[in-house]
């Protein structure tokens, strides 16, 4: 669509706006600012206006929930498919990747009639103990922009609005809904915004949805700096700004302080007290009186009323809104490309992958998320897929000739949403089975890591320790003092301390994959597909490793009312790489079944202005002997810089695939203008003149050619 027929367009709809704001009393307009249910807002009935269905979450359209609790509402028909985490879908370092999956996450809320889609996540990873990094698009801004974008707009191409969450600073889960956050303007606006920033300015999103903490005092559901001025007022955000659910706090600040719609902030609509009726929200009937008084003015209202109504001409109101599709064969293809695609190889002693399927050869698959459901848990991104194939059956399903042997090894309890649930197995006894099923084996395949069971990676709580839970360390020990051929995948949204590191012969990472999970990992260890996944976080060594741990309390967790952010803007590979902190494994590693050489290293210039284009040109060669991706990555750094600077920034990449032996020219384009750090002392962005550095490799810790440039 040309930029004048959009114009027109936006004219056409803000003129009907007007006319229906006319029609509205202010009953009407301060009932639409909040919910009548769990998840839908009302609408006009006398006027036509529908009632607003949202949804969570960023991984699949949630099971539909009662109406005035969080219980289920046990319909039969809503079962979906899970999408894989957007850890996952950060690794694949793909954008083309990103569009498929928000176009069909979209198709699936659209054929579920939601309006709104909760999700995509683009909080920043800083601690590996927060329970909801695995909703997240990793530790690096432009990585996070990158990918938000062709998600967002994937998914409001079926008329259906993204959410874009939790805007801010919502880093972690322990005492969310009151931890106050004092963080740098340099840190927030370099490091925590660009994501929001781009799923605005580029990405044109709906909605975003506000966080549950504090930001300098104010909750930030009703905070006048995030909401009314950076979002509304610097970016020109027309859309809507939804509570996370109980996330407002005061009648005032959420009428003047940028919040419209308000969710979830009782739990009873209707039933055994009328306390938390919707009527009693704070922008219900106190809204309404303060409205009434003169104390706050009708147009604070008119501007929600509007939001709200242009949302509806977005997507229910929509005159050309595409039918929506659920669980068809497209959407499952999607779902293990993202899969393949994300999985991540970190070690890979002697070949150990991938597996080939011969007779004669036995394979113990040990390991308790060999068979567990990953979908269930977590929190609000627990999903009823139609299915999910478990790891374990992706093997069997494809390992026709070698014989596959099981044992669960460890256990824990059911996946449960802010409680632990005990394991119904005998831990000693699963142990003994293990280490039997070990000795018969040729190769031991052990599944492990994380699930989604509070104070894992769930919603509600962070973890409580690095290490992996279970005996996991100690159960993996005994195996390869029985047999020495292991290799380990990993099931996590999160990094995880590794002393069995050097004992094991293979490592995958392998995060929580959906319904497709089996066949996705099968592909990759039997190598019908090869692994070209990068780590979209640096895991530390031990948690003292992570710039954020490595402050102590006040930085995290906190006081339980304050928390400083003191490594400011070093957070994962740029602390690192600053402090000389060797990671365990670094941000953008992953290794492959082939193997890459780049060079003809070059920048299209030497000497640059602001506004110029600076295009980095790599070739990449395939020197294995399987067709494989590889992913090129270019960084920058400022030496002799007037501020304080990570040694290098990651602010390019390419994804691309090279056959055997060929070689594939890339072209990475960086505006120089994205060379600006935040100046606090001018409140704005500031470009450096001077030497810069582009770093060009494949992983922040393999960089094969540095390039000096300047900047005029």
């Amino acid at each position: 669509m040309t930029s004048t027929i959009k114009a027109q367009k936006h004219q056409m709809t803000e003129k009907k706006i007007d006319s229906i704001l006319s029609l509205l009393t202010i009953e009407e307009k301060v009932a639409m600012c909040h919910a009548q249910s769990k998840f839908s807002t009302p609408g006009v009935a006398r006027l036509g206006i529908p009632e607003i269905w949202m949804s969570d979450g960023p991984h699949g359209v949630r099971a539909e929930i009662n109406w005035d609790n969080w219980g289920y509402a046990e319909w039969a028909n809503d079962s979906i498919t899970a999408f894989p985490a957007l850890t996952c879908l950060a690794s694949t370092f793909n954008p083309h990747l990103s569009e498929a999956y928000g176009i069909s996450i979209g198709e699936e809320a659209r054929y579920r009639k939601k309006d709104v889609l909760l999700g995509p996540g683009v909080n920043i990873y800083r601690t590996p103990l927060n329970g909801r990094n695995f909703e997240y698009m990793g530790e690096d801004p432009h990585l996070a922009s990158k990918l938000v974008v062709p998600y967002v707009k994937g998914v409001q191409k079926n008329g259906v609005a993204a959410c874009v969450k939790h805007f801010a600073l919502n880093n972690q889960e322990l005492w969310r809904d009151h931890i106050n956050v004092e963080v740098s303007d340099r840190a927030l606006y370099e490091i925590y915004l660009p994501a929001f920033k781009a799923s605005v300015l580029e990405g044109d999103a709906w909605a975003m949805m506000g966080a549950y903490n504090k930001f300098r005092g104010q909750y930030c559901c009703h905070n006048e700096l995030l909401l009314n001025k950076i979002l509304k007022t610097d970016w020109g955000f027309d859309g809507v700004v939804i509570s996370d659910w109980g996330g407002a706090h005061d009648t005032y600040e959420s009428a003047m302080f940028g919040l419209d719609m308000e969710m979830g902030t009782g739990t009873d609509g209707l039933g055994t007290t009328t306390l938390n009726h919707y009527e009693h929200y704070y922008l219900a009937s106190p809204f309404l009186k303060l409205i009434k008084k003169g104390d706050i003015d009708e147009a604070v209202v008119d501007d929600k009323a509007r939001r709200i109504l242009r949302l509806m001409f977005r997507t229910n109101m929509s005159s050309n809104r595409p039918f929506g599709r659920m669980n068809n064969v497209e959407h499952h293809q999607v779902a293990r490309q993202v899969a393949t695609e994300g999985i991540v190889l970190l070690k890979n002693k002697e070949n150990f992958f991938p597996i080939e399927d011969r007779a004669g050869l036995t394979i113990a698959v040990i390991g308790e998320n060999a068979t567990r459901s990953m979908s269930a848990g977590g929190g609000s991104s627990e999903l009823k897929p139609q299915f999910e194939i478990s790891p374990l059956e992706g093997l069997k399903k494809r390992y026709k000739n070698a014989q596959i042997i099981h044992a669960m090894g460890f256990a824990s309890g059911p996946s449960t949403y802010d409680e632990i649930q005990p394991s119904p197995y005998d831990a000693d006894a699963l142990k003994v089975e293990a280490i039997e099923v070990a000795k018969k084996a040729d190769l031991v395949v052990f599944v492990g890591g994380l699930n989604k069971s509070h104070l894992q990676d769930c919603e509600g709580a962070d973890r409580k320790q690095f290490r992996l839970p279970f005996g996991q360390d100690e159960l993996l020990n005994d195996i390869m003092a029985v047999n020495k051929n292991v290799g380990v995948v990993l099931l996590t949204g999160n990094a995880v301390e590794m002393p069995w590191l050097d004992k094991i012969n293979g490592l995958i990472q392998g995060w929580y994959l959906g319904s497709m999970a089996g066949d996705a990992l099968a592909d990759i260890i039997s190598g019908d597909v090869n692994p070209s996944g990068k780590l979209p976080f640096s895991f530390p060594v031990k948690l003292k490793d992570n710039a954020a741990h490595h402050f102590g309390e006040l930085s995290y967790p906190g006081d339980r009312i304050n928390q400083y952010y003191k490594e400011d803007i070093l957070v994962g590979y740029r602390w690192h790489d600053t402090k000389k902190i060797k990671p365990l494994f670094a941000f953008g590693e992953g290794l492959s079944y082939t193997s890459f050489k780049l060079s003809d290293f070059e920048l299209n210039k030497k000497i640059y202005s602001k506004g110029e284009q600076i295009t980095v040109s790599v070739n990449v060669l395939n020197t294995g002997s399987l067709d494989g991706s590889e992913v090129v990555q270019v960084y920058v750094g400022k030496s002799k810089s007037k501020v304080k600077r990570a040694l290098k920034e990651l602010k390019g990449f390419k994804k691309i695939a090279v056959k055997k032996s060929m070689s594939e020219s890339v072209e990475i384009s960086i505006n120089v203008d994205d060379l600006a750090f935040y100046d606090e002392r001018i409140s704005d962005w500031n470009l450096e003149k001077g030497s810069y550095i582009a770093y060009i490799g494949n992983a922040s810790n393999n960089i094969s050619k540095k390039i000096t440039f300047e900047v005029e």
